[in-house]
């Protein structure tokens, strides 16, 4: 793997499980950031994938836009656009005032994320459990 296609999926990994901790909070749980993580995680698996392919791509926050670049090769992504549609558009409209998340939608968000990141692992020959990049150095920039 490239090691920028492997900073994406390290990157993605940490929204993944920081949106898993927030779903199983038990007090002061944040249902918005529940989604905008699973959001951050799907976006970044999705650009770790187009990294890894040499296809460029935009700087979008676009889901289903970005998943649209991955169709010529791998068909299969049509069927999760709807879902990435409302995933991206739910997370943007939650980080103003106006709108917020409840569980249901929480719980919706993580499901997608979950199916994207099963398929963008399995694409990048991942597995599911296992450390995805050898451990190097954080450097702070």
């Amino acid at each position: 793997m490239k090691p920028l296609t492997c900073e994406w999926v390290e990157k993605a990994e940490g929204d993944w499980h920081t949106a898993q901790r927030e779903l199983r909070a038990r007090t002061l749980a944040n249902p918005d950031a529940v989604c905008f993580h699973a959001q951050q995680s799907v976006e970044k698996y999705l650009k770790g994938l187009l990294q890894e392919r040499e296809i460029v791509f935009p700087r979008t926050h676009a889901l289903d836009l970005l998943a649209g670049l991955l169709l010529p090769g791998e068909p299969s992504w049509e069927e999760l656009r709807p879902g990435l549609r409302k995933l991206s558009e739910g997370a943007l409209a939650l980080r103003y005032p106006g709108s917020s998340a409840n569980l249901t939608l929480a719980r919706e968000a993580v499901a997608i994320c979950r199916e994207v990141r099963r398929r963008a692992r399995l694409g990048l020959g991942l597995r599911a459990r296992r450390r995805t990049c050898p451990r190097r150095k954080r450097t702070n920039k």
